[in-house]
C-alpha cells in the first residue's frame, strides 16, 4: 500500500465522482444526450462528475491549474506557462456509458512539465480503481479496499503470442492493417474494450499492446498513462518518443502505441 497523501486524495475524489455518475446510470435507461462541436456526446453524468472533481481539486492545498474536457477552454498562451497542473476526464467512454456496457471511467492526472507523474482511473460499475505515481508504483484497488500492487508484463523471447487491446468504438483500416502485419510475425489475440480501461489492462499485466491510430485527446490518456508508467510501461508516438502533454495549441494526441514492456524493441515488430 502506498503512503502518498496525494494518491489517497485522488482515490477518494474519483470514487466520489463515480458515485455521481452511477446516480444517473442506475436510475434511467434513457439519457439526455447532447453533442459538442466535435460531435462527441455529453450527458448529465459528465457534468455532475466534472463539477465534483473540479471543486474537490480546488480544495487541495496544492492549488494547481485544472484542465478538464468539460470545463471552459484554456488558451495555450495561458497554459503553456504551467509547470504542474491537473488534467481530468470526468467520464471517459461516454459512448460506452450510453450503451450501458460498463466500460467507462473517471480519470484524473497530475502532469509535470508535460509528463503524467500521477494518475487515478476509476471504474464506477465495478468499483475498481487504478492508481499510480512515478517512482512509487501502481496499484489496483477493489471496491472493498483490497489493494494489489500491479506491474506491466515483459516480452521475453521466445515470444509465443501478443495480446492486443483495441477500441470498441474506433476500429479503422490502419489499425486492421497493423494487426494483420503483426500477426505475420507473432500469434495475436485481440480484445476490444472501451475507454482508458485498455491502458489499465496493460498496466496490470493482462495485455501487451494498445495501438491507437485514431483521434484522442490528452485527457483521454493522461491518467492511465501515469498508471502505466508507474507499472513499467509507456505510451509512445509513432516515432517511438514518449507521449507528452500540453506542448501545443490543440489538445489532440498524435497516433500512439501504449505498450506494457517499454524496453522491448517494438520498432522491429512493426517493421520500422
Amino acid at each position: 500500500m502506498w503512503k502518498d497523501e496525494q494518491l489517497t486524495n485522488l482515490l477518494k475524489i474519483v470514487r466520489q465522482a463515480g458515485i455521481e455518475i452511477l446516480s444517473v446510470y442506475s436510475h434511467t435507461n434513457k439519457y439526455n444526450v447532447s453533442y459538442k462541436e466535435d460531435n462527441s456526446p455529453i450527458t448529465e453524468a459528465d457534468r455532475l462528475a466534472n463539477n465534483l472533481i473540479v471543486d474537490a481539486l480546488k480544495k487541495l492545498p496544492s492549488n494547481l491549474p485544472i484542465l478538464s474536457e468539460e470545463s471552459e477552454d484554456v488558451p495555450f498562451g495561458e497554459r503553456e506557462s504551467w509547470e504542474d497542473y491537473w488534467l481530468i476526464d470526468p467520464l471517459d467512454g461516454t459512448r460506452e456509458f450510453i450503451r450501458r456496457n460498463g466500460e467507462f471511467t473517471v480519470n484524473i492526472a497530475f502532469v509535470r512539465n508535460g509528463v503524467p507523474e500521477m494518475g487515478a482511473v476509476h471504474v464506477p460499475v465495478s468499483g475498481v480503481t487504478y492508481v499510480g505515481k512515478r517512482g512509487e508504483g501502481a496499484w489496483r484497488v477493489e471496491q472493498d479496499d483490497i489493494v494489489k500492487e500491479i506491474h506491466s508484463r515483459t516480452l521475453e523471447p521466445p515470444h509465443g503470442s501478443l495480446k492486443i487491446v483495441a477500441s470498441r468504438s474506433h476500429h479503422n483500416d490502419p489499425l486492421v492493417n497493423l494487426i494483420q502485419d503483426i500477426s505475420k510475425e507473432i500469434q495475436v489475440e485481440v480484445v476490444s474494450l472501451g475507454s482508458s480501461l485498455k491502458i489499465c489492462l496493460l498496466a496490470e499485466g493482462e495485455a501487451d499492446l494498445y495501438p491507437r491510430l485514431a483521434p484522442t485527446c490528452e485527457w483521454d490518456t493522461a491518467a492511465a498513462h501515469a498508471v502505466l508508467k508507474a507499472a513499467g510501461g509507456e505510451i509512445f508516438n509513432t516515432a517511438f518518443q514518449p507521449l507528452k502533454y500540453n506542448q501545443k495549441t490543440d489538445l489532440f494526441n498524435p497516433h500512439f502505441f501504449a505498450v506494457a514492456d517499454a524496453k522491448f524493441d517494438w520498432r522491429k515488430l512493426f517493421g520500422n
